[in-house]
């Protein structure tokens, strides 16, 4: 995988530096998605914001050449499909190569460039707010994160099939995928701490699952039906531990995140419904939460390879 080429502009680059010089003051900055969408001239296909956390979205964009302005929020995009050319200019600085898959671009807080894309491209992006890492270094017993570093077209599969998995998450089961999106934020920033942070925070291993009470507390409020608070911060605040300790505790004691444990239940009744009563697939879809019927059918199918119809003809 060829590197972006980083060279210095002549001091009649497109950025001026005062663009740098005169950024302006964190309360003034837009939030990055009012940003990208004044940039990229669109809305995005897919939207999922969560005030604790962050917001994902995803975009497909035509050709753009602009100056991203100075936001408040951190911004990290990873790219689903085909190469495309771009220019990035920061300052003096130039970097121009290709989006790739298993790359991701990172534009921190309060920073701004100049870019250039000649083809029209897909995106998914996270918007972070910095409270956000500051939270989960907290958490995790890290010191206090740094900014974070710069990078375009930058190799990471890690971070980038972690944000990839969120497409999965922006529409469907609203529970569901918000308690997804809540994990998967987090994973996120743990990642950028370690891998992206001016200085890199070392993350202490979590040892020791729930007690067999607050276990019990948690899969109540899992199992508690669609009108209850199944976030990751009412779970973790029910077991008097921080969302990070939380995760890593239910995973310990059960062998599943909180999201895969509430997805193999859902999976449980629609399979129950399926086979028990004579529900059209529509009011199962409904009786569990999901957005559709077509929502609810994909996401049984990437569980069981079949659709519910199939299965349900197979099962009587």
């Amino acid at each position: 995988m060829s590197s972006p080429i980083i060279s210095k502009c002549s001091q009649h680059s497109s950025l001026a530096p005062s663009v740098q010089e005169n950024a302006l003051e964190n309360a003034e900055r837009s939030h990055a998605d009012a940003e990208m969408t004044r940039v990229l001239k669109t809305a995005p296909l897919h939207m999922a914001s969560d005030p604790s956390s962050g917001v994902i979205t995803f975009w497909r964009h035509d050709p753009l050449h602009d100056v991203v302005r100075p936001m408040a929020d951190h911004v990290i995009m990873t790219f689903p499909a085909e190469p495309v050319r771009f220019e990035r200019r920061d300052g003096k600085v130039l970097v121009n190569g290709m989006t790739r898959p298993g790359t991701v671009t990172i534009i921190p807080a309060g920073s701004t460039s100049r870019w250039d894309i000649y083809q029209p491209l897909s995106v998914l992006q996270l918007y972070l707010p910095h409270s956000t890492l500051d939270r989960v270094a907290h958490e995790a017993g890290t010191t206090a994160p740094g900014d974070l570093v710069e990078r375009t077209a930058h190799p990471d599969s890690i971070t980038s099939r972690l944000l990839l998995s969120a497409a999965d998450a922006l529409e469907g089961s609203a529970a569901l995928d918000a308690l997804f999106r809540h994990q998967l934020t987090d994973l996120l920033a743990t990642r950028l701490l370690a891998a992206h942070a001016g200085s890199s925070a070392a993350v202490q291993p979590v040892t020791g699952g729930l007690s067999p009470n607050v276990l019990r507390r948690a899969i109540e409020r899992l199992r508690s039906g669609r009108d209850a608070d199944v976030s990751l911060a009412a779970l973790a605040a029910d077991a008097g531990l921080s969302r990070f300790h939380f995760c890593r505790a239910f995973k310990e004691s059960t062998g599943l995140s909180p999201h895969a444990w509430l997805r193999q239940r859902h999976l449980e009744q629609a399979m129950s419904m399926l086979r028990d009563t004579d529900d059209s697939i529509v009011s199962i879809a409904i009786a569990l939460g999901y957005s559709s019927q077509t929502a609810f059918a994909a996401a049984f199918r990437k569980l069981t390879g079949e659709s519910p119809s199939d299965w349900r003809r197979h099962v009587r």
